[in-house]
């Protein structure tokens, strides 16, 4: 009997009348489990190591890497919240590789998750471990839990932005200017 930690699959289709012989319900317990783990495969990764390795900065303007797509798990209702990610800093010493800012992201999206406390953790994640003047991250996400219950409005997007260290109006024109 597959459980995916301690929820009990097969219990629960039997409880909403399924048929587990049913060819398409047969797999569906172990599929669950690989589905949830891989959604959850944030709290395998860290952030340090991902920004490990770095590069020397060359030049000395700002840096932007927007449309960053991310999925999450909402904490509250275990529904998916999905969206992307900008990233815009300004370069200490050294830099992250563009794939090394993708993963951080998935680092903090592929957990239990609120979307403020993601947008947070990646911000102080980058300002912490390539020491920049100022980092910006932006996340706008459309939740579930407000687009097939409760509300239900499905053009809902929330936005979250976490600014940390000496960041000015430039960091807000940088972004701005990569979506025109």
């Amino acid at each position: 009997m597959s459980r995916a930690w301690g929820l009990d699959i097969r219990s629960l289709l039997l409880s909403l009348g399924e048929d587990l012989e049913r060819e398409g319900l047969q797999d569906t317990p172990g599929r669950v489990e690989r589905a949830w783990r891989e959604l959850l495969e944030g709290y395998t990764l860290d952030a340090e190591e991902l920004l490990s390795t770095t590069f020397e900065a060359e030049g000395v303007g700002i840096q932007a890497c927007t449309d960053i797509y991310f999925s999450s798990m909402c904490e509250h209702h275990l529904l998916p919240f999905f969206g992307h990610a900008a990233i815009v800093y300004k370069p200490g010493k050294r830099v992250a590789g563009l794939s090394k800012l993708a993963r951080l992201v998935d680092c903090f999206a592929r957990r239990l998750q609120i979307q403020e406390r993601m947008t947070q953790q990646i911000a102080e994640a980058l300002y912490e471990h390539l020491e920049p003047e100022g980092v910006l991250v932006i996340c706008s996400a459309k939740h579930l839990c407000c687009h097939g219950r409760g509300v239900r409005r499905s053009s809902m997007e929330f936005k979250t932005a976490v600014p940390i260290g000496k960041v000015n109006a430039m960091y807000w024109e940088v972004l701005n200017a990569s979506y025109k």
